[in-house]
């Protein structure tokens, strides 16, 4: 059964001060199933990182074995008719690997909810940055990492950061902090979510959630 739950945040301005202005968060989870719709949702994207692209030949892939090795009868040795039958040395190989496409199938609606239930278990880890995206206009690691000091983020653990939109002074600003991760909005997923211990989000990237996983 589907169940509405609210989340509403103070957000925080550049140098940790809390502001008076409020975002809402409207999410749909599951009470019953919802996490085993995050569990599905990992093990979906942990399936589609592998590659499945080791490979054998069977026989009649392997170069050669056109003629036959010698005559059927007279010889004393075993019947052959191709040097490169699996018994063979060189050989092909029976029931070899092959390369392969693998896919765990989760509708839409399985995935929207899946994000939903994780943000909600995590809403006690979220921070909400007023500011951010416009205030980084050219590339600055050092200052990135001193509103971050000051909105007590740890950074000796994963971060998430969430912003509408990757600019490159965020990207590169983002890209040498060694435990912080930056994604938009639109590509917002549960692995990313799971491992992260701080989540930070801007204003802007609130509102693209809502109007692609809320909506």
């Amino acid at each position: 059964m589907t169940a509405q739950k609210f989340i509403q945040y103070n957000s925080l301005d550049l140098n940790g001060q809390i502001l008076n202005d409020e975002h809402k968060l409207e999410l749909n989870i599951l009470q019953n199933s919802g996490n085993y719709l995050v569990h599905k949702d990992i093990l979906r994207h942990h399936i589609s990182q592998k590659q499945s692209t080791s490979s054998t030949k069977t026989r009649s892939e392997v170069r050669g074995g056109g003629r036959k090795p010698w005559k059927q009868k007279g010889t004393g040795q075993a019947r052959a008719g191709s040097n490169r039958s699996p018994l063979w040395k060189g050989g092909g190989v029976i029931f070899g690997p092959k390369p392969k496409t693998n896919v765990l199938k989760l509708n839409k609606k399985e995935r929207k909810l899946a994000l939903q239930t994780l943000l909600y278990n995590k809403r006690n880890n979220v921070l909400i940055l007023t500011g951010l995206e416009e205030s980084i206009d050219t590339p600055k690691t050092k200052y990135l990492e001193n509103i971050f000091k000051n909105c007590r983020v740890q950074l000796d653990k994963k971060v998430l950061l969430i912003v509408s939109k990757k600019t490159i002074p965020i990207k590169l600003s983002a890209r040498n902090m060694k435990n912080v991760e930056l994604i938009s909005a639109s590509n917002l997923n549960t692995l990313s979510l799971l491992k992260a211990n701080q989540i930070l989000l801007t204003p802007l990237a609130i509102k693209d959630i809502k109007e692609t996983f809320c909506g």
